[in-house]
């Protein structure tokens, strides 16, 4: 019984770090990606296409955009770590 117990427990926890790992590589993409596609679309479209910036101009604005980006991933990040582990109340077995 014993043996049991410990190979479920062994089986939470390695599904545990697959999902922290899933969790993980997610949000670095996202870094990577979402930021730098927003400062390419933005430059392009929003400041140079819509509202006819100056190159000089745009450039600056487009950085900010990416910057804002860049804190909504990682504040996302955050929240998602930070509950990650937890479970809502009367979902959880109670032994």
């Amino acid at each position: 019984r014993v043996r049991h117990k410990s190979a479920t427990l062994n089986q939470q926890n390695e599904g545990s770090l697959v999902s922290a790992l899933k969790t993980l590589l997610f949000f670095t993409v996202l870094m990577v990606t979402l930021p730098i596609g927003l400062y390419f679309a933005t430059k392009a479209y929003v400041f140079e296409g819509s509202m006819k910036m100056s190159s000089s101009d745009s450039y600056f604005y487009a950085a900010i955009v990416a910057v804002l980006a860049v804190h909504v991933v990682l504040a996302l990040f955050v929240y998602v770590a930070w509950n990650e582990g937890t479970t809502p109340k009367g979902k959880g077995k109670d032994d």
